[in-house]
């Protein structure tokens, strides 16, 4: 009997040995790329700066009535729901996607969803959601080809007046322990933006107009891009965390289980020490 059971913790104890080994590796392959999405983040994070700085000057000097301050009059709304295509990552699918559904359970008829990443797609496709566009395979460093996709079918159909609204939910990063699910919304520009006033000292070269055109998608490419950023360095800083956390878990079990196993064996060995001696007392 006492065999029996030392042979099955020695296979949980290799089994759970492996898994930690797994989990480990996994921690750090996330640290190494969470570093490397950290450090592009760092640098787009300032061009995005300036561009909303940039862009916030030519609303302010435009009077006149445009579409991507005033609304287009459609009732749809576009939600993109940035997820990621693998998991291991603790909770972080499941927060955006809770976040998502609470928008729009209340205009569900009225809502269209663009989904990036398979974790996203599964779910909405398993609770019967209607998912209009569906992106995976983005890149562990996002880039400009990845936003580029989406974003300008989100800005044509807001040009359209397919949507009269567009919003981006996704996990902004504030630190490694901290990320913060937050939905923006992308188009039309809130009314706080244009409520500064500039003093005409800016001068638009041809027109304010043309500059405004051309601006938009531009816009539409960098914040998507600087949103994809923050959602990937996100899920890195999650699934280090889960990872560390697993392995811990995995180590602690390990304790036990050789515990355990030391436990049996000694007393296996109690046992047959018993049966020797007495033996042993019944031949003399």
């Amino acid at each position: 009997m006492a065999g029996s059971g030392l042979i099955g913790i020695k296979r949980r104890i290799k089994s759970v040995t492996n898994t930690s080994k797994i989990t480990k590796a996994m921690g750090l392959v996330a640290t190494s790329k969470f570093r490397k999405t950290k450090d592009e983040l760092e640098k787009n994070q300032k061009y995005t700066d300036s561009f909303k700085e940039v862009l916030k000057d030519v609303l302010i000097s435009h009077t006149s009535p445009n579409v991507y301050k005033d609304g287009n009059g459609s009732k749809k709304k576009l939600y993109i729901v940035l997820t990621s295509d693998s998991g291991l990552c603790g909770s972080f699918n499941a927060n955006i996607i809770n976040k998502a559904v609470e928008e729009i359970k209340d205009d569900k008829e009225n809502s269209i969803i663009m989904v990036i990443g398979a974790k996203g797609i599964s779910y909405f496709s398993r609770f019967n959601y209607e998912v209009a566009l569906k992106y995976t395979d983005i890149h562990d460093i996002p880039t400009l080809g990845d936003a580029n996709d989406f974003a300008m079918v989100a800005w044509k159909m807001y040009k359209n007046r397919e949507v009269g609204q567009i919003k981006i939910i996704y996990a902004h990063f504030i630190s490694q322990a901290k990320q913060d699910i937050v939905v923006e919304q992308l188009l039309p520009f809130s009314s706080g933006e244009s409520t500064k006033d500039n003093n005409g000292f800016t001068i638009f070269e041809p027109t304010i107009e043309s500059v405004i055109k051309d601006m938009i998608p531009l816009y539409m490419r960098e914040k998507v891009l600087n949103c994809l950023l923050q959602s990937k360095t996100s899920e890195q800083a999650t699934r280090m965390t889960a990872m560390d956390g697993a392995t811990k878990s995995a180590n602690q079990l390990l304790d036990k289980l050789k515990l355990q196993f030391n436990r049996l064996r000694q007393s296996a060995i109690t046992q047959e020490i018993s049966e020797i001696v007495g033996g042993a007392e019944a031949q003399k």
